[in-house]
């Protein structure tokens, strides 16, 4: 009870004295106690022992900053909490100080040592927060203490932090440009960062302190790239804009040699075979002086990574892949950005502005990309004013002599608009399309001078302004016009519309010569009540009359030009004196008089009718800076292209020699060893380097030199792994078959010769071939799957014509299809027949050493059947183009990944190579030269090919140690004559190889990888994938995975480890009911479980 009196008195204490504080008018004064009651309750709560009511204070003074409502009262009573143990407590608090901070520096200072000691905080969040309100205190006293706290936040485990510490740079820097040099040591550190949350921020910080350090990101630039479709949108759309720039100073224009592709491809339709034969020779002198433009791989990395960000949710980075291409892209590719655009009208009205801006600038150098979507821009009744002119301005960019029928119904209607701003818009459009259009000319003009009859007389106005300028393109058929026009004089009182019916009037007076002298003489009569734009032309009207017929018109002239002489405007009143010195002759006027008549009645040129956005390309579309067209603080100009291009070794890591045989490899080649058999170990090498070239397929890939993305390749490894899940089955019957064909293989083996294809393939082919006849059906799919995945729009067509080339190899048999070698045993084949071993370890637990010479001698004992079985199994192999017959100048490479283990280097993935000499000449010399690999990485060379005759193929393998990740390994491939920059992109699939363990083993690591390096997400299965079989079988093809056995019928368990690391891959795939399924993969390595939960959903989901 004794508190209530004290609450009272303490109340009215507020009321009275706090009033004139808080608020002098008294209606109001009862709001501002209350509230400063609340906020007195709030320090109380803030003040108390227990944490439940600090942080529900927090809470509510969190809540009252989000409604706009001013905290900052609170900051004492806030500050003293930073130090409070409750984690809960302590984010609020961060919150609450990084908005108040710079508002409160003094009070902010005070507790410099509690953020300091929150920079060491266990919790990553709370090392966040405190770096974010340290260098939110902009007081220049404390820069020494926040460049040392940014050093050690680049340096934190939590990419989060690091993300922070990105953030802090331009503040540190905004606040002390002294500090530029240590800033860029640290940015410089950022951009290596490979996590995907530091990438958009580290960018940002670069394009703020040091946009003119372009060398910082040669050695990031692939790994940006790459990283690309994983940034979150903010991060995206500044990566994209950098890289537009970055791309323009490396690369060279790929449109550069357009004109004279275009002028070689028309000789080559017209020309006739005499012709053709006799400049033959000139043709190929003028081939070999001119380099054929090849696009930069890195260039090609950089479209094709882009491109799927098209599809994505957010406006800004739609636009920002849309002016990358535009900028970038060659101008067959350029297209499939329109869509995008369109798509983006459906948007708000403020997105739809921003989008059309773009759209008419681009429609201007790129009709055809959107003349597909005309209908799209067709204004709607709710478009706003400024939406409707932009659609407009693209509506006539886009006329052309087959649409502008319909384009101008859609005009006649929008000139029935209320809007006059619209209306008058239209109007010019119009001019504009009759200006551009010849054929539409005189029903434009026509449609014009129905307007002059309009009540409105703003477009009466508009109308004439046009006219006027239709007409100087052909005045002499148009008098009629001209003398209508000149009726209008009475009624019309728009300045501008006035003014130019008195300038066409004394433009043309020789074709009007009645009607002039009598407009000159009303306009007399109203001189002095026009305004300034009317009466400059009066003045120039009188002029053209005096010289041409000055009989009727010499006293008016005088007259006009005595009023313009006491004008109250000087302008008017200097032109007044200047024509009178001109056309009236004095003793003094000279020589300029006997040239009056040239000077006012010289034939003018007729004014092209230009779109506002014409020159507006030289800005970077998408930026403020275009948007306003004029140039914005801030704003970095769009370099040009270069004429030779940069050499683009500058993008290789290097890898450090200390790094490539370390004690860590040592370990990993330990855990490794055991997992492949000593059967494979010995096969590995001999089939390698003698697999024929009928065993790859020749479906070709991208039109690019890099690789396709990881999708493309699953489809194609589907069928290589189809039959591993019946392997099994195989056994029994090879069982009764052994003693048989053993007498007869080792005949056959002893008459094999050397560089034969290896016999474990051919039985292997033939088992598979035996099992499943490869459905045309599917083959289809696969071919379909890899055009659509292609880097170029013109990869299409070389798949095509590379199915067809493997239909016919296909069909021929193989030369050696029967010859004898050593016989592989996959381990897939074993893995439902054999049970597990409890540990992956010693080989002879999986294949005993007696199998493997018992299986050594098999082969194929009819060998009639040879081509056919053979042939399926390998031709599904997914093979990619390396390097292009017309880029290659004849040579053309194709490369594919064997999923066997690479012979000399565990760690590497092999990858079989396929080299065609499709010119008359030899080739000689080939060999890889010079691999600048990125960091961590190695190339294993294939041995050099001595000789390569016309017509002739040679396959070699060569190892590539990718490092865990999904970048291209780059190299050279070079003959006796040129050098050829190419480069390999693995799937993420290709980077693992299978492991095989018990249900117990496996429960026991996926017990282990729980957390962050688990990623769970929910799929519906397609209708194919209802079957066991199936869905093993799609599993295995988008990855190199070997099966686990699982208790549970409606659980499917794989396993793997990456090639490099040995870092376990697990997969556990759960139905549900109907065709929802669950996928599961637990990895340590969060970006290959990341691309391979989206590659296996895409694979069941087909």
């Amino acid at each position: 009870m004794a508190a209530s009196p004290a609450y009272g008195e303490e109340k009215g204490g507020s009321s009275s004295l706090g009033e004139p504080e808080y608020g002098h008018d008294p209606a109001s004064g009862g709001i501002f106690s209350s509230d400063y009651k609340r906020h007195d309750d709030l320090k109380e709560m803030l003040d108390s022992n227990k944490d439940s009511l600090k942080l529900e204070a927090m809470k509510r003074i969190v809540a009252m900053i989000a409604r706009g409502k001013n905290a900052s009262d609170l900051f004492p009573a806030v500050v003293k909490n930073v130090a409070c143990k409750n984690i809960e407590v302590k984010k609020l608090v961060y919150v609450y100080l990084v908005r108040y901070a710079e508002e409160q520096q003094d009070l902010a200072l005070l507790s410099i040592s509690t953020f300091q000691r929150g920079l060491k905080d266990p919790n990553q969040l709370i090392r966040a927060s405190a770096l974010r309100v340290l260098s939110s205190i902009r007081v220049p006293i404390i820069v020494p203490i926040m460049m040392l706290a940014i050093k050690e936040a680049a340096s934190d485990m939590s990419p989060y932090v690091r993300k922070t510490a990105a953030h802090a740079i331009p503040k540190l820097y905004s606040l002390d440009s002294d500090q530029k040099d240590q800033l860029i040591e640290v940015i410089e550190k950022l951009l290596a960062d490979k996590t995907t949350l530091v990438a958009g921020s580290v960018v940002m910080a670069f394009e703020e302190v040091c946009p003119e350090r372009i060398d910082l990101i040669h050695k990031n630039y692939r790994k940006l790239c790459n990283l690309l479709i994983d940034v979150e949108e903010w991060g995206q759309v500044v990566i994209i804009n950098m890289l537009t720039r970055y791309a323009r100073t490396q690369f060279l224009s790929p449109n550069q040699n357009e004109s004279l592709l275009e002028e070689s491809a028309e000789k080559a339709f017209y020309g006739s075979e005499e012709e053709d034969a006799k400049d033959a020779k000139a043709e190929v002198a003028s081939l070999a002086k001119r380099k054929p433009y090849v696009m930069d791989p890195d260039h090609r990395l950089l479209l094709r990574n882009t491109k799927p960000l098209l599809q994505s949710r957010n406006a800004a980075v739609v636009m920002a892949v849309a002016q990358l291409y535009f900028h970038l892209a060659p101008k067959a590719e350029v297209g499939v950005i329109a869509k995008a655009l369109v798509r983006l009208l459906r948007s708000h009205s403020e997105v739809q502005y921003v989008v059309l801006q773009n759209v008419a600038t681009m429609s201007i150098k790129r009709r055809g990309m959107f003349e597909p979507y005309l209908k799209s821009f067709y204004i709607r009744s709710t478009d706003p004013t400024q939406i409707k002119i932009l659609k407009l301005e693209v509506l006539t960019n886009l006329a052309n002599e087959t649409n502008i029928s319909t384009i101008l119904r859609e005009f006649q209607t929008y000139i029935r608009s209320m809007d006059k701003d619209f209306v008058a818009a239209t109007i010019q459009a119009i001019g504009r399309c009759a200006t551009n259009i010849g054929k539409v000319r005189d029903t434009c003009l026509n449609g014009l001078v129905q307007l002059l009859s309009n009540r409105d007389e703003l477009v009466v106005a508009e109308s004439v302004v046009v006219i006027k300028k239709l007409l100087q393109m052909q005045p002499a058929q148009h008098s009629e016009i001209i003398k209508h026009m000149a009726k209008l004089t009475d009624n019309i009182q728009v300045p501008m519309a006035r003014a130019s019916i008195l300038w066409l009037i004394g433009e043309y007076c020789e074709h009007v010569p009645k009607i002039a002298p009598d407009v000159l003489r009303k306009m007399a009569k109203s001189f002095t009540n026009e305004e300034d734009i009317v009466k400059l032309q009066v003045i120039n009207l009188a002029a053209k009359l005096y010289l041409t017929n000055s009989k009727q018109s010499k006293l008016l002239t005088q007259y006009v030009l005595n009023l313009a002489k006491y004008d109250q405007n000087y302008d008017i009143r200097d032109r007044a004196r200047f024509i009178r010195q001109l056309i009236v002759p004095t003793e003094k006027s000279g020589a300029l008089n006997k040239y009056a008549k040239k000077l006012f009645l010289a034939q003018k040129p007729a004014p092209i009718l230009e779109s506002s956005f014409k020159d507006r390309d030289h800005f970077q579309l998408g930026s403020l800076s275009h948007l306003l067209n004029a140039k914005a603080v801030g704003y970095q100009e769009l370099p040009d292209w270069p004429d030779e291009a940069p050499d683009p070794s500058v993008r290789n890591v290097e890898v450090p020699e200390w790094t490539k045989c370390t004690s860590r490899e040592k370990r990993k080649e330990k855990v490794e060893k055991p997992f492949y058999s000593d059967s494979e170990g010995e096969s590995g090498p001999t089939e390698s380097a003698d697999s024929e070239p009928e065993s790859v397929s020749e479906e070709s890939g991208s039109s690019s030199s890099s690789g396709s993305s990881s999708s493309s390749s699953e489809e194609e490894e589907e069928e290589e792994e189809e039959g591993s899940g019946e392997q099994s089955e195989d056994k029994e019957e090879e069982g009764e078959k052994r003693s048989k064909k053993e007498k007869e293989g080792s005949r056959k083996a002893a008459a094999g010769s050397v560089g034969s294809p290896s016999e474990e393939e051919e039985e292997e082919g033939a088992k598979k071939a035996k099992k499943k006849k490869a459905p045309q059906g599917r083959k289809g799919h696969a071919e379909t799957s890899s055009e659509e995945a292609s880097g170029s729009e013109s990869s299409s067509s070389g798949s095509d014509s590379g199915s067809e080339v493997e239909a016919k190899r296909r069909k021929a048999p193989p030369s050696s299809s029967s010859r004898a070698g050593p016989k592989e045993i996959s381990l897939l084949d074993l893995d439902d027949f054999t049970p597990p071993p409890p540990q992956p370890v010693p080989s002879s637990s999986i294949v005993s050493t007696s199998l493997v010479t018992d299986l050594e001698g098999l082969t194929l004992t009819d060998t009639s059947l040879a081509p056919a079985l053979l042939s399926p199994a390998f031709g599904t192999v997914r093979t990619y183009e390396l390097l292009h017959r017309m880029a290659g100048e004849g040579l053309s490479v194709e490369y594919c990944f064997s999923r066997r283990p690479f012979p000399g280097d565990p760690h590497m993935v092999a990858v079989q190579i396929q080299i065609s000499n499709n010119t008359d000449a030899e080739v000689k010399s080939l060999r890889v030269s010079e691999p600048k690999p990125l960091s961590g990485m190695r190339i294993q060379e294939f041995p050099e090919i001595e000789r390569l005759a016309p017509g002739d193929t040679a396959s070699v393998v060569m190892g590539i140690d990718f490092c865990d990740s999904t970048q291209a390994a780059n190299f050279q491939l070079c003959t006796h004559t040129r050098h050829f920059y190419v480069s390999i992109q693995p799937p993420v699939g290709e980077l693992m190889a299978p492991v095989f363990m018990s249900e117990n083993e496996f429960k026991k690591e996926q017990g282990k990888l729980t957390g962050m390096s688990e990623i769970t997400e929910k799929l519906t299965l397609s209708e194919k994938c209802r079957s066991d079989h199936t869905i093993v079988q799609q599993v295995t093809s988008a990855a190199n995975v070997g099966r686990v056995p699982c208790g549970a019928d409606n659980e499917y368990r794989f396993a793997a480890k990456t090639v490099t690391s040995g870092s376990l891959v697990l997969i556990t795939l759960e139905r549900r009911e109907g065709t929802m399924a669950q996928l599961t993969v637990n990895s340590e390595k969060m970006v290959i479980g990341t691309m391979l939960v989206k590659d296996i959903i895409q694979a069941l989901a087909q």
